[in-house]
């Protein structure tokens, strides 16, 4: 069985979107092992319990510089991978080194557009919006030493239609997010993703 943590700090609707892949035999071979998040009210959580998943709250507040460090003593020996599903903190220092190509994040825009520090939840919509691309989208990638700066595994996109605001971009962009994760997912605990430098291959 390919073991999963998962990452979270507020709703959980990409959390659900594994759950459900894996209720619905998409991903008939992953498990998820843990729900890690470091707000305490995230309703993630309650998805999780609902589901008889083991959850683990690392406040950010508390843990501060030491939350990377927390989530390796938890998880180190213990899942394959770490999926980051709307975790707004920045993961360092060896968590970064032990699980390298090992921590995925999905990022609700076409990177390397309108990502990096700051660059989270609605900001990320009415940046593209005010920008006036006339596509975006989201992206699954590795993630790296930097923000949003790791290589790229898949890219969904979806038309910027003339009229939409900020929360239906978002709203539109939600619904690719919750196909990208699971497929992202999918193909890693297959063995299909090879990175060579910057680049991934799905096999």
């Amino acid at each position: 069985m390919f073991k999963i943590a998962v990452l979270v700090s507020g709703g959980g609707t990409d959390l659900q979107s594994i759950i459900d892949s894996i209720k619905n035999g998409y991903l008939s071979n992953c498990s998820i092992e843990f729900v890690i998040s470091d707000k305490a009210q995230a309703y993630a959580l309650e998805r999780a319990k609902q589901n008889n998943i083991n959850t683990c709250v690392i406040e950010r507040k508390v843990y501060k510089d030491k939350l990377s460090d927390k989530i390796l003593d938890i998880v180190s020996g213990k899942v394959d991978l770490i999926v980051c599903a709307g975790w707004l903190s920045i993961l360092k220092g060896q968590l970064i080194d032990e699980f390298q190509n090992r921590i995925i994040n999905i990022h609700p825009s076409l990177i390397p557009s309108f990502c990096g520090n700051g660059m989270y939840g609605i900001k990320v919509h009415q940046a593209a919006i005010e920008y006036g691309v006339k596509v975006s989208g989201c992206t699954v990638h590795f993630v790296d030493n930097g923000t949003d700066s790791g290589p790229i595994i898949i890219q969904k996109t979806v038309p910027v239609l003339s009229g939409y605001s900020a929360e239906d971009l978002q709203s539109r962009i939600l619904e690719e997010e919750h196909k990208a994760l699971p497929e992202a997912v999918g193909l890693i605990s297959r063995g299909r993703v090879k990175v060579e430098n910057r680049k991934v291959i799905i096999l």
